[in-house]
This record gives C-alpha cells, sequence and structure tokens, in this order.
C-alpha cells in the first residue's frame, strides 16, 4: 500500500472533510446543528471554509465521533500511513438511514 503524503490541512480541506462527514453519516444540516447547538448561519459559514474556534472544531468533532490529532512533523507521514491501513482493514459501516430500512424490512 502506497501511503499519501501527510501535511497540514487547509482550513478548507478541513471544512470540506467535515461536511463529507456530515454526509456519509446521513445527516442533513438541520439535523445536526439541532446536536451541536448552533445556528444554521454559524454552521454553513464553517462548511463553507470560514475560520473558526478550536472549541467549536472540537464540539463538531465529538458530534461526529472523530479525534483530532496532533503529531511532529517528522511522524506525520507514518501516522497517515498506520492510519490508511487502519481504514482500509475496516469492516464498512452501515449508514444510520441503512439501518432504519433494514430494521423496516424485518418488519414485512
Amino acid at each position: 500500500m502506497r501511503c499519501l503524503e501527510a501535511r497540514m490541512r487547509k482550513l478548507s480541506e478541513i471544512s470540506a472533510l467535515l461536511k463529507e462527514k456530515r454526509s456519509e453519516l446521513g445527516w442533513s444540516q438541520k439535523d445536526f446543528l439541532m446536536k451541536i447547538g448552533m445556528t444554521q448561519q454559524q454552521y454553513q459559514r464553517i462548511e463553507s471554509g470560514s475560520d473558526m474556534r478550536v472549541s467549536t472544531l472540537l464540539r463538531i468533532l465529538a458530534a461526529m465521533n472523530l479525534e483530532y490529532v496532533i503529531v511532529p512533523k517528522k511522524s506525520a507521514r507514518d501516522v497517515e500511513c498506520l492510519l490508511q491501513q487502519e481504514v482500509s482493514r475496516a469492516p464498512e459501516v452501515d449508514k444510520p438511514q441503512d439501518f432504519e430500512k433494514k430494521l423496516r424490512d424485518l418488519e414485512d
């Protein structure tokens, strides 16, 4: 497996990753806003790449069950490689809407 180059992410990339993860979880912006207690305007700015406080980022990550990891620059590539290996071995997780569909199918 070829490891991607580890690098410091730009704020716009972090915002795009947050939006992608929210979508993967099957949450609309409205659903997610209720979960984290933010206004739609505040959260739209974050997903569009505006600057945010670290405390806001941590609140969003906690709601998505994610962690932000800070590592020494010289170790970043090794850590990135290990993470990629773990992700490629991880089993596929059902999205919330997939689970609900399976439950409905069982009821029939």
